[in-house]
């Protein structure tokens, strides 16, 4: 039995033809959204890609942008098969493709599901990713004479004062890592030298931030130093957070900033994916009609139209019989045919023997 079996009348297919067509070109135009969205995601990541331990996360921009490309190429070709497909001789030309046609089609729109999947599914990924990176970004705050890291501590200085941010996790990750270069340090100080002797690799650790952490909502100077001494600061009390930092660890900040963004893009992939379905379902209605409409020999006839011209249980057990009968034509072996005399070697056997008896 069919699955979602329709009867058309001609007036029924030719508009049915005609909507196609114009929601193939909508198409066209959501491809080239698809697009957009990719490359400005991958704008985005690329703007703080030195903050990220990997680049791994690239994949969902560049999957947004091939099927966006895709999506133009697929629904153009879709608007001129279906304006064709209105009259029964044009149909003739595409008969041929329209299975191919409809087969691509159901790849994209799979394709386009999973894109809008994997924009929710990346934030734990993203997460780590930014863990990772800001830990290395930090430790190499220093090193701004180092050649291919002497841009990182202008990238981290803009990313906290730009997300309101400071630190890692906090603004206490900056305790655990020398941020200020040796060169700036006086060596000739005891109380320098005394600090870097104190910890075990030789580290210049203070209690102290940069100054992008200070927050410019405060009305009190900034505090950058002594942090952890209360009697350093007049009116200090860390407790009641008067501290005039950004609270705000900067994982968390990107974190919230790309989660926003891929929720958004997520979202619109998914509508997108729903229009297409929408479409690749009146594509088959079309195809399935136009040719049950050439098996009659009648054009002006009513036709019927079917998703499925089995039931799944059906489509499927023939498809499995279809794959198990190609692999049996390499089981050479057990072909029944071998060694059963043919018709045409029976007829030889006697001859020969005929031939004997008349040279004896």
């Amino acid at each position: 039995m069919a699955v979602g079996k329709i009867t058309f009348t001609k007036t029924e297919r030719e508009k049915l033809a005609e909507v196609l067509w114009l929601l193939n070109w909508i198409s066209v135009v959501t491809g080239a959204i698809l697009f957009g969205l990719g490359l400005f995601l991958k704008i985005e990541i690329q703007k703080w890609q030195e903050v990220m331990s990997e680049q791994g996360i690239l994949y969902v921009p560049h999957m947004l942008i091939t099927t966006g490309l895709a999506a133009c190429g697929i629904n153009y070709l879709g608007s001129k098969i279906c304006l064709d497909c209105a009259d029964t001789n044009k149909f003739l030309r595409w008969k041929l493709v329209m299975i191919p046609y409809i087969v691509c089609t159901f790849f994209f729109t799979a394709c386009v599901l999973v894109g809008a999947l994997m924009c929710y599914s990346i934030r734990s990924q993203l997460e780590e990713a930014l863990y990772l990176g800001l830990r290395n970004t930090m430790r190499f705050y220093k090193d701004t004479d180092t050649p291919g890291r002497c841009y990182l501590k202008k990238t981290l200085d803009l990313l906290q004062i730009q997300f309101q941010c400071c630190g890692n996790t906090d603004y206490r990750d900056w305790f655990q890592i020398q941020w200020i270069s040796s060169r700036y340090l006086d060596m000739t100080n005891s109380a320098v030298v005394d600090r870097v002797r104190s910890n075990v690799e030789g580290k210049y650790l203070m209690d102290s931030v940069p100054f992008s952490c200070c927050s410019t909502l405060s009305s009190r100077p900034c505090i950058q130093h002594n942090l952890s001494n209360p009697r350093a600061h007049a009116h200090y009390d860390e407790r009641s957070q008067q501290l005039n930092l950004w609270r705000r660890g900067c994982q968390q900040a990107l974190l919230d900033h790309y989660t926003g963004i891929m929720q958004s893009i997520g979202l619109t992939v998914l509508l997108i994916w729903l229009f297409e379905l929408l479409v690749l379902t009146g594509v088959r209605y079309l195809q399935t009609a136009m040719e049950n409409v050439i098996r009659l020999g009648d054009p002006e006839s009513e036709s019927e139209g079917w998703i499925l011209e089995n039931s799944l249980a059906e489509t499927a057990c023939y498809n499995f019989s279809i794959i198990k009968s190609l692999g049996k034509c390499y089981q050479v072996d057990d072909d029944p045919n071998i060694n059963v005399p043919t018709a045409a070697a029976d007829q030889e056997v006697p001859s020969a023997q005929v031939q004997v008896n008349v040279t004896s």
